[in-house]
């Protein structure tokens, strides 16, 4: 299951940079779980809180890139993006078009795949974003189908504003100056018929019909939602309820679907057989202001940055995997570990052999899940911008450190502000960043927030 990074603070405008949680908090708003930091309780997402309770919270789980489509090619692959060419050297790291010919290649194995050849009934309902023909606009070799699953019900590409009147559009200065790159602009984007349609259909409903069709036999779904990267959509129950306006309407809505799955679940006696993984493809994208100036883009709390950029606001996602008397519940794990790692845990669970004909980066999560390992198996942990490498985490074995080191960092605008708002998304070369002599570095571990450099005369003993 995917969503996009959880914003419970989105009345702060994101310009003025991280704050704490306490900060953030308000008198007033709707219940959900009280947080201890402020006192006060905030609106509600009660059963993600009910998947956390019942399973393990990943503290510092890491998506493989900060953008869409290089962190779904590695969370399908359980390989970085830039072994499989899904990390782009233009300005662009996604698809943006349908008709962009390039996607997850055909070469690439999915976890999908070899669950298919083990027997498993596979679907993806929801978001691709991997692309979907080669040579012809018909031979959709890159689609999921193509890729392992049975079924698919979504959208190929990603949602976007433009889809939606009056919601203004993703093709801001910055992007605006690709538009004559060739083979970028072939086509156009999902019709906004297309994506509101898929926003009021019932995901619960498709989850059902699939669980019937395949209760006597082992199954893998993805469920991608659409909620909640912009355009915000939300269905005539959910619209102006929350008090967070569009992105707590999606957001709750949202967490009602995830119910109605785990709801099906307990009513054909599943919750013990199954897996579930809840996570996102990337942090909040917090540069995401309507025409209106309605923040549509969520907040990363007290985490730098966002999507498109590699501080922790980009890359620390939500990490829950529930699995009832395999892995114990109300577990809380603070070692680094990756989307990345979900390929080599299912395709273990599920009985096939990993491929040895290419590299693995992914890590077995489960000696970790359940307590026989106290340690994560990733030493060091590489973040990519686009195809650049930007920095490099490494969790020596001997320390409870976890060293972060920068070898560039995006220009953030206007100055002082919490993202790259003049191009609505944070570039990866050229003047739009500032390269650092030495490296920066960080130590999370003591300084999540990335706020403090260390020095030599700092940390002598380094």
């Amino acid at each position: 299951m995917w969503v996009c990074s959880t914003l419970k603070r989105q009345h702060l405008d994101p310009r003025s940079g991280p704050v704490d949680f306490a900060c953030r908090c308000r008198r007033g708003h709707r219940p959900w779980a009280a947080h201890a930091q402020c006192g006060v309780r905030l609106p509600g997402t009660p059963n993600i809180d009910r998947l956390a309770r019942g399973g393990v919270k990943l503290t510092q789980h890491l998506a493989a890139s900060p953008l869409c489509t290089p962190s779904r090619a590695a969370f399908m692959t359980g390989r970085y993006p830039v072994r499989s060419g899904m990390a782009s050297r233009s300005r662009i790291g996604v698809f943006i078009f349908t008709a962009s010919s390039g996607g997850l290649p055909t070469s690439e194995l999915t976890f999908a795949r070899l669950l298919k050849n083990q027997g498993y009934a596979t679907a993806l309902i929801g978001k691709w974003h991997l692309g979907m023909s080669c040579a012809s606009k018909a031979d959709f070799c890159h689609h999921p189908l193509s890729h392992g699953f049975d079924h698919f019900y979504g959208l190929p590409t990603s949602n976007m504003r433009d889809c939606k009147p009056g919601a203004g559009t993703v093709f801001t200065t910055g992007i605006r100056l690709l538009a004559f790159i060739p083979l970028q602009v072939i086509g156009v984007g999902p019709s906004g018929d297309l994506a509101s349609s898929e926003h009021k259909a019932s995901v619960g409903d498709c989850f059902v019909a699939f669980s019937e069709w395949n209760a006597e036999s082992p199954f893998l779904l993805v469920l991608s939602y659409l909620h909640v990267h912009t355009a915000l959509f939300s269905s005539k129950n959910f619209t102006g309820k929350s008090q967070h306006g569009a992105y707590g309407d999606a957001t709750e809505e949202m967490d009602w679907s995830l119910g109605k799955v785990l709801d099906v679940l307990d009513e054909m006696n599943l919750a013990n057989n199954t897996l579930v993984y809840f996570s996102s493809d990337h942090g909040a994208h917090v540069e995401e202001i309507s025409t209106k100036g309605e923040i549509h883009g969520g907040s990363n709390g007290i985490y730098k940055g966002g999507k498109a950029n590699n501080w922790e606001g980009g890359i620390r996602v939500p990490g829950i995997l529930r699995w009832p008397g395999i892995i114990q519940a109300g577990q809380e794990i603070d070692e680094p570990t990756s989307n990345m790692d979900v390929f080599p845990t299912v395709v273990k669970l599920a009985g096939s052999p990993l491929p040895e004909d290419r590299i693995i980066d992914g890590r077995d999560l489960m000696p970790l899940l359940q307590g026989k390992s106290q340690r994560s198996d990733h030493e060091f942990l590489f973040h990519y911008c686009n195809s650049y490498l930007n920095a490099v985490r490494w969790h020596p074995r001997n320390s409870t450190a976890i060293w972060k080191v920068f070898f560039f960092t995006p220009k953030f605008t206007p100055e002082g502000s919490n993202g790259c708002f003049s191009t609505h998304v944070c570039f990866c070369h050229g003047d739009f960043i500032t390269r650092h002599h030495p490296p920066l570095l960080f130590d999370i571990a003591r300084d999540p927030r990335e706020r403090s450099p260390l020095t030599p005369e700092s940390e002598p003993q380094i």
